[in-house]
């Protein structure tokens, strides 16, 4: 365990002992204290013991240790607020029930070094002991193993939960503290309110020991003098720690209107550095959290609850949020700050979930039968969820951003969600916030249980980007949440889902006729080979196998320890290749089965494995052994796993497929009118036209096709054209064009040679390219920085500062160009937002700069 891995560079290690022992429950106590930029506090860990485990059938030898068969027969209740926060107790211990204000001054700067502190110096337990085998050593005592990093872990001891008042009726021997624990988690799912009043009135419990614990560069280790097994260690302890400012779970950093705030932002170490956890994936648990702040401060979180805060003294706030869906700790997720709610409009009578008769070809949608997961309150059992097209929602943002917020992003929920409830069917969870999250945000968007980050470049422009987004973090409530990866590198079972089925919402969203729909898909698949084509060129081969492992993928060590290849790789996080080979594979599944076919059996694997984690070959048995067999000659897992799991490069059924874009009718058309024009590529393009409203940008276009397909070769006449002409010269006539028909125009023109710069000049005001959306943005800071079109500059130096989630390959290309200017440009860009930036592109930048 003190291996020391390059952390810029090396595999990510997942350390925590798994197989022999499970976290089951969280109860988190925390103060958040901007002013030394440390999160304290409290987190009691409900744990089981290997031997309880129930493994179920899988397709490969490696069972998952923490789902079994039992199936949930029961209605899920309606959410409650629990009452947790006695705002009388204040003391200067940290308890459940109790408040405590940080110490002022200045940041937490302790244990730079490491996360040893003297406490932890005086526990006295050497690492390398027991780094080995940490299940039962015979005369040696269990170790527990948690993964940990960039903590301050101040003490741990064992909870006394026998002296809790009640808990006698859980079982015959009350002082058998561990079999309290079990019965407790042992709770039918229909009396989820009662055992989460329990567990927090277990966290409130006295201290009965403390542990010995020690901790090294990722994990944290815990035992009890005696005790020799997982079934002997203590199944209920409390941790008292303190986050680092430098921390990599969180950022510390500024909102748009220049107000603190933190949040968790999706790092490659995932919430390590915000509580000590078991990170890999099979440690599926539920949690419970309260969180005290200021009482200026919102608490955003990973819950079932739309929490509301309770006023304590001294203008502080606390805030309590629960999940009792088991889910992997890296999914856990809060944000505190300013935010204000954008209040959306009343829904109309058709937000309104009711029942209702099926249709034959809805008759899917309402699953009958059991789960497959373990018991928790189901949606999927639950009527009134089946039918319920919109859930709840709110939006979150600081108060700059109301304006966009309610132009753009409010209008487009309702449908975005509704379009998602007619492809895939039930909502798995019971209710969505969303918040728009600082410009340091390193990526688009993110899902997380009950709540989506988007970042502020998704408010400008049109709808387009907002709401394809949108759709793509909504697809990831089914495809990366309530169905996830057993083994982290299977990464495309996330993200490739999350891009297919984006298409498929915003085409349901707009209320797009058939052939509209199939136009605009096509498009985008259009742009996305591109980007796949720069993607291969440009990154490492080992880099673009989505099935890496190969027929190792999903095991694991004795202990349940693995190591996520590339996982601290600071490129792999600019990387699209999961999102795109995944993508292209799904779409290539789809075409070959037919779209009815291919999503009715989705809708059938989403019953099947909600609340599950899968492998590739669980997919891909289920769907081949679903369709006729007339529809899948040549299909087999293992093809499949050949040609598009288990390669680098783009695969050889894409390849073939190409070919078949490049002759397709609207391909044809353009073709000839490119090459009319002397334009230097030929590509499918489809038709421009003025944008109307913003859910309906494609109607009415087709009648206008011919006479606007030709918008590649008018840009090439008129760059190539001499400055001075004759009056009786034909002016060009462009039509206003959609943002992905933007894109591709633009990706066109910048392979050009040479673009003038009155072209450039006509381009932006014809298209007033500076008000597009950050897609479109991008492209035309590209364009700017390759032909050094200075008027403009002042484009890439607002994208550069609000677009920082797109800004990283720019400043690559402002370097790479060699001029003193631009180079300048790069670096003041950067000392401006280094500070702010995120922590992971700040890094990938100066290695760029300097």
């Amino acid at each position: 365990m003190d291996k020391k891995l390059d952390p810029s560079r090396d595999d990510l290690p997942l350390v925590a002992n798994t197989s022999h022992i499970l976290v089951k429950h969280y109860v988190l106590d925390l103060d958040v204290d901007f002013e030394s930029q440390v999160i304290e506090g409290t987190i009691v860990l409900f744990l089981e013991s290997g031997n309880r485990f129930k493994k179920r059938s899988s397709s490969t030898e490696v069972a998952c240790p923490s789902e079994s068969n039992e199936a949930c027969k029961f209605r899920m209740p309606e959410p409650c607020q629990i009452p947790v926060t006695n705002t009388k107790t204040f003391s200067s211990k940290i308890g459940y029930n109790d408040f405590v204000i940080c110490g002022k001054g200045e940041k937490d700067t302790s244990g730079k070094d490491g996360n040893h502190d003297n406490q932890e110096q005086a526990s006295g337990i050497s690492s390398s002991k027991y780094c080995c085998d940490t299940g039962n050593h015979g005369s040696e005592e269990f170790l527990l193993v948690l993964d940990c990093c960039d903590l301050s872990v101040l003490k741990v001891e064992e909870v006394d939960v026998a002296a809790v008042p009640g808990i006698e009726k859980f079982t015959r021997s009350p002082k058998l503290r561990n079999q309290i624990v079990h019965e407790l988690m042992a709770l039918p799912a229909d009396r989820w309110r009662e055992q989460l009043d329990y567990y927090a009135r277990c966290s409130q419990a006295p201290g009965c020991g403390e542990l010995l614990f020690d901790t090294d560069t990722w994990s944290l280790q815990i035992r009890k003098t005696g005790a020799q097994t997982a079934t002997d260690f203590p199944h209920a302890i409390r941790i008292q720690y303190r986050t680092k400012p430098q921390g990599r779970s969180v950022t510390w950093t500024s909102d748009q209107s220049g107000r603190p705030c933190v949040y968790t932002v999706g790092s490659p170490i995932n919430n390590r550095a915000l509580f000590p956890c078991q990170e890999p994936p099979v440690a599926m648990s539920t949690w419970q959290a309260t969180v005290r702040a200021a009482a200026s401060f919102v608490v955003l979180m990973s819950g079932e609850n739309s929490a509301k805060p309770t006023q304590l003294q001294e203008d502080y706030s606390s805030w309590h949020y629960y999940v009792t869906m088991p889910m992997p700790a890296s999914t856990f997720t809060i944000a505190v700050g300013s935010w204000t709610e954008m209040k959306p409009e009343i829904c109309s009578s058709n937000d309104v979930a009711t029942e209702r008769s099926f249709s034959p070809s809805e008759a899917d949608f309402r699953y009958i039968g059991v789960c497959g997961h373990m018991e928790y309150p189901c949606r999927f059992q639950k009527a009134s969820a089946t039918t319920q097209k919109i859930i709840p929602h709110r939006v979150f943002a600081p108060a700059c951003l109301k304006g966009a917020c309610q132009e753009t992003l409010l209008p487009l929920i309702p449908p975005c969600l509704s379009a998602a409830h007619s492809v895939l069917g039930t909502h798995p969870f019971s209710r969505l916030d969303i918040l728009i999250v600082p410009a340091n945000f390193s990526s688009l968007g993110m899902a997380s249980p009950h709540i989506v980050f988007l970042s502020q470049s998704t408010l400008t422009g049109m709808s387009q980007l907002c709401g394809t987004r949108l759709c793509h973090e909504i697809a990831h409530a089914w495809f990366g949440l309530a169905i996830g990866a057993r083994d982290w590198t299977e990464e495309w079972l996330s993200e490739g889902f999350a891009t297919h089925l984006e298409d498929v919402f915003w085409a349901k969203a707009q209320q797009l006729a058939p052939h509209e729909a199939r136009e605009q898909q096509e498009l985008r698949a259009c742009l996305r080979w591109r980007r796949l084509q720069d993607e291969v060129q440009n990154s490492p081969e080992e880099m673009q196998v989505l099935r890496p492992n190969k027929e190792k993928t999903g095991h694991v060590s004795d202990s349940g320890s693995s190591v996520i290849r590339h996982g601290l790789n600071p490129e792999k996080v600019f990387m699209q290749v999961h999102y795109l080979k995944g993508y292209f594979l799904l779409r290539f599944l789809a075409k070959r089965l037919g779209e009815d076919t291919y999503f009715s059996f989705l809708r059938k694997f989403v019953h099947t494995f909600h609340g599950q984690l899968i492998l590739s070959q669980d997919f891909l048995q289920m769907l081949l052994e679903n369709i006729p067999e007339e529809k899948r000659p040549e299909l087999s897992v293992g093809n499949i796993f050949r040609d598009w799991l288990e390669s680098s490069g783009i695969p050889q059924p894409l390849q073939r497929e190409r070919q078949a874009l490049a002759e397709c009718g609207l391909a044809q058309q353009v073709s000839a009118e490119v090459s009319a024009g002397d334009a230097v590529h030929a590509f499918p393009f489809l038709p421009p036209r003025a944008v109307g409203p913003a859910l309906h940008p494609w109607r009415g276009a087709r009648d206008r096709r011919r006479r606007r397909a030709t918008t590649v070769a008018k840009w090439v006449r008129v760059n190539r054209r001499p400055r001075k002409r004759k009056r009786k010269d034909r002016e060009e006539v462009f039509e206003k064009l959609l943002p992905d028909q933007l894109v591709l125009l633009l990706e066109h023109l910048l392979e050009q040679k040479t673009v003038t710069p009155r072209t450039l000049q006509s381009l932006e005001r014809i298209y007033r390219l500076s008000e597009q959306d950050a897609e479109v943005r991008h492209r035309w800071c590209e364009l700017i920085v390759k032909h050094k079109y200075t008027k403009a500059y002042r484009d890439v130096e607002r994208f550069l500062q609000e677009d920082q989630a797109m800004g990283i390959y720019l400043y690559g290309e402002l370097m790479l160009s060699e001029d003193p200017r631009q180079q300048h440009l790069a670096r003041r860009c950067f000392e401006l937002s280094r500070e702010q930036m995120d922590k992971s592109s700040a890094e990938v930048v100066a290695e760029m700069l300097f």
